[in-house]
């Protein structure tokens, strides 16, 4: 599990075909230096295994859905990413709850100033604009943001400063593809009215208050 809170950028720098996929080696300073071979670590968001260490250089293997999925299969030497740890369960929270499991690729339709930082809005996939709310929360590239408007498949999302600084939000740009993960609670939560409604979630008609009505909800 992970928290959306961005540790440190690194720098990809290789990128090799193994069998169906691909190895990415990422230089990440000290993060780098604190991984072991096994650990589990967010990648622009992905939750990779690492598979080698060498000093502050490490490697993940991306394969199968990871490469269709994702934006991992597009990286290429001198991409900065995001990256994070897996959580230890005695920290504190502070982000929301990120799985590390994208939900599929948004493009980056406007980036403007606003005030001392500035606003991005982000064209989403159709099939998880349902979970996407205003004031609720949205991984993109791995980092957790507050949505602060929704219209029709865009969301808009403030980014401060110090995301700015601290993450390859900075080098946004219109037409960029981003890995998004969408809050694990809403997924759930339409799960379970699924089956109080006797079918799949797919077939969830609108949660309106008369349908949650009809469905026995007070």
């Amino acid at each position: 599990m992970f928290t959306g809170l961005i540790e440190a950028t690194g720098r990809v720098s290789s990128v090799a075909g193994i069998g169906a996929g691909v190895r990415v080696a990422i230089e990440a300073g000290t993060l780098g230096g604190s991984l072991s071979l096994g650990d589990s670590v967010a990648v622009n968001g992905v939750c990779q295994t690492v598979v080698a260490v060498d000093g502050p250089r490490f490697s993940v293997d991306a394969v199968g859905d990871t490469l269709t999925k994702t934006t991992l299969g597009k990286l290429a030497p001198g991409n900065l990413v995001n990256l994070e740890r897996a959580r230890r369960l005695d920290n504190r929270l502070d982000g929301h709850i990120v799985l590390g499991h994208v939900n599929g690729v948004g493009r980056v339709v406007r980036k403007a100033a606003a005030g001392s930082g500035y606003a991005l809005v982000i064209e989403c996939p159709p099939e998880l604009c349902r979970y996407l709310v205003a004031e609720g929360s949205v991984a993109v590239d791995g980092i957790s943001l507050t949505i602060a408007e929704r219209t029709g498949r865009n969301i808009r999302i403030s980014v401060i400063p110090h995301t700015a600084s601290a993450t390859t939000l900075a080098r946004a740009a219109a037409g960029d593809r981003v890995n998004l993960e969408v809050d694990i609670l809403a997924k759930y939560v339409e799960s379970i009215l699924a089956c109080g409604h006797g079918g799949p979630a797919g077939d969830l008609p609108p949660i309106t208050e008369e349908n949650l009505l009809s469905w026995g909800y007070r």
